[in-house]
């Protein structure tokens, strides 16, 4: 056993690997299940007694080369190849992951960009507001239930309260404040409202609302707008119907329902079995709105809308829970890393 643990050491200080290969079978065919230290080790135990401390140390100093050897050879081969590669041009680049947008915004801009074709403008605004801008304005009484806290984050409460905005409308009030007539513009933007989280409501949600304000602007033309976006949207054959609805700062009001593009109509789970999905809000401007931003409501009238970015983008892309668009899971996300 002697001779063999010397020439193994021999072996080791002679060892000359120039690659990770040559490096992984030295290790093996020294150290491995079936290595030869590995049979030394075996051999060990027919040792006598009284020579076992001496062959002991001999194993132990041996496999205590071989280790270090080893060690030693691929620190030496891993500093050769990052020299030779941090001067070599023609190799190529490291790889790197490319993110995706977020489904939000995809719709938020294909929303954006569809009423930009058609004319529209695009207004922002703050997300923290007064009541004047959000509620007064927009004609909702003071009893009105939007005013409670159960739908509303309130800031302060003194006699304008300050409040998170719970609709993108106190935009298209600025808008009728400062802008000269006609108006058309979008206002895209996050909203607050204080609902239970759950699958098909949230407390902060997205929504492009719409204004025109001109002269002789008639229901027609807010209908024809509509129906524009829809096919734009979900494609030529979708098609529209309109429901009697109240909203405080509309008159006329709608709701306005698309034709469901999973079963085209002919009713499947998504829509209920009724061939329809709701998608927005509709109607005239009231006379009282305009009348408090300074617009002469007899010579000028307008119609609003106002939609849900993401009910739109559930739509487009079937998503069934609203709070995934909240939780950067990149497991969704990575799912519209093709929709850039």
């Amino acid at each position: 056993m002697k001779e063999k643990i010397e020439a193994l050491l021999a072996e080791i200080e002679s060892l000359a690997c120039k690659s990770e290969g040559e490096i992984e079978e030295a290790r093996v065919r020294l150290l491995g299940k079936k290595g030869e230290i590995t049979k030394l080790f075996e051999e060990f135990r027919t040792v006598a007694p009284e020579m076992k401390r001496e062959f002991g140390q001999k194993l132990n100093q041996l496999k205590t080369a071989a280790v270090s050897k080893i060690e030693a050879m691929r620190n030496s081969v891993q500093d050769n190849t990052s020299s030779a590669s941090a001067f070599d041009l023609t190799k190529p680049g490291d790889p790197f992951l490319l993110g995706s947008r977020h489904p939000v915004s995809i719709v938020r801009e294909e929303i954006v960009e569809i009423f930009r074709k058609f004319g529209y403008d695009v207004a922002e605004g703050p997300e923290i507001e007064d009541d004047w801008h959000v509620f007064e304005a927009l004609n909702f009484p003071p009893e009105h239930p939007a005013r409670d806290m159960q739908d509303t984050f309130f800031i302060s409460s003194s006699a304008n309260s300050i409040l998170l905005r719970t609709h993108t409308s106190s935009v298209q009030v600025r808008a009728m404040e400062k802008l000269p007539l006609p108006i058309r513009i979008v206002c895209p933007g996050r909203v607050f409202r204080n609902e239970a989280i759950s699958a098909r409501a949230h407390c902060i949600f997205h929504q492009v609302e719409g204004l025109y304000i001109d002269e002789n602007v008639t229901f027609a033309d807010l209908k024809q707008a509509i129906l524009l976006f829809v096919r734009e949207m979900f494609g030529a054959d979708a098609s529209i119907r309109l429901r009697p609805s109240y909203f405080p700062f509309t008159e006329p009001s709608a709701e306005v329902d698309v034709s469901c593009n999973i079963c085209h109509g002919k009713g499947c789970n998504i829509c209920k079995g009724t061939g329809w999905l709701e998608i927005m809000g509709c109607g005239m401007v009231d006379p009282n709105v305009l009348e408090a931003s300074g617009i002469d409501s007899k010579k000028y009238s307008g119609f609003a809308f106002g939609m849900g970015i993401e009910r739109i983008a559930m739509l487009k892309w079937q998503v069934k829970d609203l709070r995934n668009y909240f939780e950067n899971d990149l497991r969704f996300l990575r799912e519209f890393e093709t929709s850039l």
